[in-house]
């Protein structure tokens, strides 16, 4: 009988990531016999399970071993649930708000309130879209700095509401353009990292995908920074590391390697709180458990983060983020 439950990735057979063509060629011919024994009176059940218990192992011994480049390439998966996804599986009630009240409204920045588990939150992320066209009308996640600048405005609004926010990081940076400078693209991040500390309000910061150097710093201060288990978050992306360190980007591989930019580095470093795990072979495989652990964990942040008054609350997220700057792993007691 076919197991119409169990997510596949057999159409990505020849579009899929090099290291996972073993797992993929696996389900391939799983499919194959499930056709068969569909179509036939063949009892092939005793084959398809061996090859599904085959199917795990290999699932589980390459995802044990995966080097941090490999890590940054799950995270780029184009299967791998964003944004949109989360609004739709994660909040109820979405509402969309736009512009950043100067200049225009950046589609690579998405903003509005909706309501996770019945609690109210103002929503801040990046945007990526799925087909190519939403795709490069969000510059592939890389937002303006009328995007930070409407994230800001929005952060804003939640703390005069009372509504925490939820920040959801998937970019590989801010967008680098002449028109972006020219209207002030360090200064609109610099201010969204200076601001949130200020905010009378809880702020989580996720990084759901890529989390890729100011473009991500941009949303990424809050009461709670977690990161999921195949995601990245790093000063710079790998390609760029080694095109300024060895002049071409061949070595992506070393740099990945030498920023480290995983999830367990990140965790050991103190820059995150907390490490989400990924469904079995990548957030990829299975969209909507990774969207139920992420609002899980969301809905277990906002009711620690309920019983700090706002004064503590400040004070925290400064000191958070103050020992990270001297590399202590983790701050003293409180």
């Amino acid at each position: 009988m076919v197991d119409e439950s169990r997510p596949r990735r057999v159409e990505a057979l020849n579009s899929g990531l090099a290291f996972e063509r073993p797992i993929l060629e696996l389900e391939q011919k799983i499919a194959e016999l499930e056709k068969l024994a569909a179509s036939t009176r063949l009892d092939l059940n005793g084959e398809i399970k061996l090859l599904r218990e085959r199917l795990k192992r290999t699932i589980e011994e390459t995802y044990r071993h995966l080097t941090p480049w490999e890590r940054v390439n799950v995270a780029r998966h184009a299967d791998r649930p964003i944004t949109q996804d989360y609004i739709e599986q994660m909040l109820d009630d979405f509402f969309e708000l736009h512009g950043d009240g100067y200049f225009g409204d950046d589609r690579a920045m998405v903003t509005g309130m909706g309501k996770i588990g019945g609690r109210s939150v103002m929503l801040v992320a990046h945007r990526k879209g799925k087909t190519t066209k939403e795709r490069l009308a969000c510059n592939f996640g890389c937002a303006h700095p009328e995007g930070y600048r409407k994230a800001l405005r929005k952060m804003k609004l939640a703390e005069r509401l009372r509504l925490p926010i939820v920040a959801l990081i998937n970019t590989p940076g801010a967008y680098p353009g002449i028109g972006a400078e020219e209207r002030g693209q360090a200064r609109a991040i610099a201010e969204n990292i200076l601001e949130m500390f200020g905010l009378a309000t809880p702020i989580l910061s996720i990084v759901i995908g890529e989390g890729g150097s100011g473009g991500a710093l941009g949303i990424g201060v809050g009461d709670k920074v977690a990161i999921l288990q195949h995601a990245y978050y790093s000063v710079i992306s790998p390609e760029a590391c080694s095109a300024i360190l060895w002049r071409n980007g061949e070595r992506a591989p070393d740099a990945a390697r030498a920023l480290r930019l995983t999830s367990d580095d990140l965790l050991a470093l103190g820059v995150v709180d907390e490490v989400i795990p990924e469904p079995l072979g990548g957030a990829h495989r299975d969209p909507p458990a990774m969207i139920a652990a992420v609002k899980q964990r969301v809905l277990a942040w906002l009711d620690e983060l309920s019983a700090f008054s706002t004064t503590e609350l400040l004070d925290r997220r400064y000191r958070k983020f103050r020992y990270i700057a001297q590399g202590v792993l983790a701050p003293p007691p409180l």
